[in-house]
């Protein structure tokens, strides 16, 4: 059972990688205490639903967990698989049953983690844990976002029944449904731009912090939006090049006051950036129009050859008009029956008169292949009018993607968003993102990515980045070596599943290539963050490392705070604990619910929520919602906790 009560208490249902990273992020960013309750089978004839963890295997599972954030084994202690001082238990069950549930600590967690493969039996789960405690915050992991939506909605109306005191605020948060293609978007999408999975998303913004060396004498430093931190000043010293420890004078310092950043000269920065394109953007095209331009209607050469027919008609009517006498309108009549062969012979007509019936006719007859092979041109355009774009000439600055499957197909969406120019490759023309393709317009190359000429079909060569997002991880690694052949300073990320894989080939790739970015992403990792940050409450929105401390973003509502409420945006910052990054100035009723939730891409304009660096008079209002920038002990102060019980030198 959890320990200390002042520290929050986390379980975690699963046994993948996705389970023991989030475990990892728990423990080490959010310092929380965690049970990790792992399926096992039962043998046959067994009665009793939870086993006890042996040591062997509860060590097994604990190095598991440390070795996803690269630290060594957890020391273990207890007989029942836990470690107080850790504050990581395993638990094995054959199932979550109330009894496991109740045994994991779920009536007294403060949030429940279900993260098996399996939907169905996260959806029983998260039924059996709302019974047992309404004010429980559930996150789910689900591959179906419509029935994550009715599940949310079903469970939030279980938690009202149950306990209809519960706060709004709590409500809020009380179960978020995940997707591991959702999660993993943003920041995948900021590696190809940026470099960097150090992201936060807020509103439908990516935001990524970047490192600044210090400027010379005649540089100007760019701020950015805000400054989070200054740098150790041993970062740029070889031997320190990890930093100083944190709790030393030289230090990094988190959200330091302006005039200290001011006075630091010399040191590194870290400021907070929003993600934007680097290349030349595509042709608009709204999402959704069917409407096909008259370029891509009909083809140059016929164009041309209509115009040239349509200026003989005209040449002719002028004709007749001259000759015959007639006046303008009525000889340009006459001359469209002739050459439509509609009017009578000009049998007892003027010699002119019928000269000009003759050529008319003539006109008609070279008109009519002109008119059926517009038809049939026209005909075919439109059966094809919502086919593939092919990636037009002369672009450059874009990002190939690599696979348009789950995964790929939320990273498309989330780039064009940022409006970033991107050509698709993809094996299977039913894929899930070819629609998605199609529908945005987007230019896509059918083909086998490991084939000669695919690559080079999607301008690899002028390409800012590559994304190989497919499901397979030889196919991604062989297209990555396949395209630094091509471009050997190419930026490259690539999707890898196993975590140890995926550390061989970041290192090699970075050794044979030191002048070109390369980044190596497994899914479990770039999830486990999302993950963690919802089962912190809808409040966090996401955590950026610094050396050895860690940046957390939350979106609090000011009523309730007396260090915000009726305070002017400078008077709300306290250097080293928080700082106002971002007010949102939407309605309270149209106020998104989960400022880090991906937003769905449906085309429609949408005026932005957040203003992001708001001025420093203005004065906070209990009805406004603000995004901080804080650290792990500042957030526990404004959320009414105990800092002093949880002080933490890194977080200082």
């Amino acid at each position: 059972m959890p320990g200390d009560p002042a520290v929050p208490h986390m379980i975690v249902c699963g046994d993948d990688a996705l389970a023991h990273r989030l475990a990892a992020e728990l423990h080490e960013v959010y310092r929380t205490q965690v049970t990790v309750v792992v399926p096992v089978a039962a043998p046959v004839g067994e009665t009793t639903r939870l086993r006890t963890t042996g040591p062997a295997r509860a060590s097994a599972l604990l190095g598991r967990v440390a070795a996803a954030v690269g630290r060594a084994p957890l020391p273990r202690q207890g007989a029942a698989g836990g470690a107080p001082d850790t504050g990581v238990r395993i638990m094995e069950a054959p199932d979550l049953a109330d009894d496991v549930l109740t045994e994991a600590g779920a009536e007294r967690a403060t949030a429940l983690a279900l993260v098996h493969d399996d939907d169905e039996t996260n959806i029983h789960a998260a039924l059996r844990a709302r019974r047992l405690n309404p004010r429980l915050r559930l996150v789910i992991r689900l591959y179906n976002r419509k029935l994550g939506q009715h599940l949310e909605d079903l469970l939030d109306q279980a938690a009202v029944v149950a306990d209809p005191g519960m706060d709004p605020a709590e409500l809020d948060a009380a179960t978020t449904v995940l997707s591991d293609a959702d999660t993993v978007a943003p920041a995948l999408a900021a590696t190809a731009v940026a470099g960097t999975r150090k992201v936060v998303q807020a509103d439908g913004l990516l935001l990524h912090a970047a490192e600044r060396t210090p400027p010379g004498r005649e540089e100007v430093a760019d701020p950015g939006l805000c400054t989070l931190a200054l740098l150790s000043s041993t970062t740029s010293d070889p031997g320190g090049s990890e930093g100083s420890d944190s709790s030393g004078d030289d230090g990094p310092r988190l959200l330091p006051g302006d005039a200290e950043v001011a006075a630091a000269t010399g040191r590194g920065t870290v400021v907070l950036e929003a993600v934007s394109s680097t290349g030349t953007p595509l042709p608009p095209r709204r999402l959704g129009s069917r409407r096909v331009p008259l370029a891509s209607l009909f083809s140059r050469r016929l164009r041309w050859s209509v115009a040239g027919m349509v200026t003989a008609v005209l040449a002719l009517a002028l004709a007749s008009w001259r000759f015959t006498g007639d006046d303008l309108p009525h000889a340009a009549y006459l001359t469209v029956l002739d050459v439509l062969a509609i009017d009578d012979p000009a049998l007892d007509e003027p010699t002119a008169r019928k000269i000009l019936q003759l050529l008319s006719g003539l006109i008609g007859l070279l008109l009519l292949p002109v008119l059926v092979a517009a038809a049939l041109e026209a005909l075919g355009t439109f059966r094809t009018a919502s086919a593939l774009r092919r990636p037009p000439r002369g672009l450059s600055g874009h990002v190939v993607l690599l696979g348009l499957g789950k995964v790929g197909t939320r990273v498309l969406a989330r780039l064009r968003e940022l409006d970033i120019p991107v050509v698709c490759v993809e094996e299977d023309p039913e894929a899930r993102g070819v629609p998605l393709a199609r529908r945005l317009g987007v230019p896509t190359v059918i083909g086998d990515v490991t084939q000669e000429g695919v690559l080079e079909a999607a301008k690899i060569r002028r390409a800012h980045a590559l994304l190989a997002l497919t499901s397979s991880d030889i196919t991604n690694l062989e297209a990555t070596l396949y395209a630094r052949s091509v471009e050997p300073g190419l930026r490259a990320a690539l999707r890898l599943y196993d975590d140890h894989f995926a550390t061989a080939v970041y290192r090699t790739l970075r050794a044979a290539h030191p002048q070109a970015l390369t980044r190596s992403r497994s899914v479990s990792t770039l999830a486990a963050p999302a993950f963690a940050g919802a089962m912190m409450g809808r409040q966090v929105l996401g955590a950026i490392p610094v050396e050895r401390t860690v940046l957390l973003f939350a979106a609090l509502h000011v009523a309730g705070h007396p260090q915000l409420e009726d305070r002017t945006v400078a008077e709300a910052f306290k250097p080293g604990a928080w700082r106002v990054i971002a007010l949102d100035a939407a309605e309270p009723a149209d106020r998104q619910r989960d400022l880090a939730a991906a937003l769905p891409y449906d085309g429609a304009d949408r005026e932005p929520g957040l203003v992001w660096d708001p001025h420093p008079g203005y004065v906070l209002k209990p009805h406004d919602r603000v995004v901080l920038a804080t650290t792990r002990q500042g957030l526990g102060e404004l959320l009414g906790g105990n800092p002093a019980a949880r002080a933490d030198p890194e977080t200082r």
